[in-house]
């Protein structure tokens, strides 16, 4: 596996060799100081470039990167999002190397174009970032929800956790489990967020996927967390759906005395105590 000073050098030494690549930024993890550096960390480079159609219709020229096992070109496919601007490949080569690299027109650079705050300038041939600040988590601070938000986020956990019990009484894992990863838990990680950022004072980021949920609120919490995830198992879903409920209920309380929003506690206790009740009915 080339080293990540090997693959920095290929990639400069495309970007001198080129003139119409003007620029190159790295950004993401990369760029993060705090985080601990692994093997299966993306590259995330931007190239800034002239007659961006030149890198976007031949795929060919990828190749100057390495050997690879698959590309992903999320511009040029009908499901996700297509950026308006941007053109991107995303490549994992046969040494376990991946770049994540986008390219920009530099004739947008100065309107429209604002790095991430976790960006690294690495060669800049016309001055385009004199000014580029330290790389830096602004951008992904835990924020401050407002009021609506909070209370939407409440109702949405609740609510949808009745097709939860649906899917389970009918023994209809598929859709139990789908509600539940789906909708339910986006709520719940909400809520977990919300309660790190009482606690940093919304300074600090949740990570992907709450990475950082241990770091704030402790290994026994991050425990708790763990046991919302089930496999197939009948008996092990309604459990996770009460663990997840159990803890909903009191993050959703502490959070909003923290920031001072009422809670709806009779739907708190009312769904709460539904739940309870289907999973004895089905004697699970």
């Amino acid at each position: 596996m080339r080293s990540n000073t090997e693959i920095k050098r290929l990639i400069l030494e495309i970007v001198q060799k080129d003139d119409r690549i003007r620029a190159v930024l790295l950004n993401g993890s990369r760029a993060d100081a705090y985080v601990t550096p692994d093997k299966y960390q993306d590259f995330d480079v931007v190239f800034i470039v002239q007659a961006i159609e030149d890198f976007s219709v031949n795929h060919n020229w990828i190749h100057v990167f390495g050997e690879l096992i698959i590309k992903q070109l999320p511009d040029e496919m009908i499901i996700g999002e297509r950026s308006q601007d941007s053109f991107g490949y995303l490549m994992l080569f046969k040494d376990g190397n991946r770049i994540d690299l986008t390219l920009y027109p530099i004739d947008l650079v100065r309107p429209n174009f604002w790095p991430d705050s976790l960006t690294i300038c690495w060669l800049d041939k016309d001055g385009l970032f004199p000014n580029l600040p330290e790389p830096s988590t602004a951008d992904y601070q835990i924020k401050v929800p407002a009021l609506q938000e909070f209370t939407d986020t409440c109702n949405e956990f609740w609510w949808v956790s009745t097709y939860v019990v649906k899917g389970l009484a009918r023994r209809q894992i598929p859709y139990a489990k789908e509600m539940m990863e789906t909708v339910v838990r986006p709520m719940f990680m909400k809520m977990i967020s919300w309660q790190i950022g009482t606690i940093t004072e919304f300074s600090e980021p949740f990570g992907k996927s709450g990475k950082y949920i241990s770091k704030f609120l402790g290994e026994d919490f991050y425990e708790r967390v763990l046991a919302t995830y089930a496999n197939a198992d009948l008996k092990e879903n309604w459990q996770a759906l009460s663990n997840m409920a159990e803890i909903f209920a009191w993050l959703s309380v502490a959070v909003g005395e923290k920031l001072r929003f009422p809670t709806d506690t009779g739907e708190i206790q009312r769904t709460h105590q539904y739940i309870k009740q289907q999973r004895e009915m089905h004697a699970i």
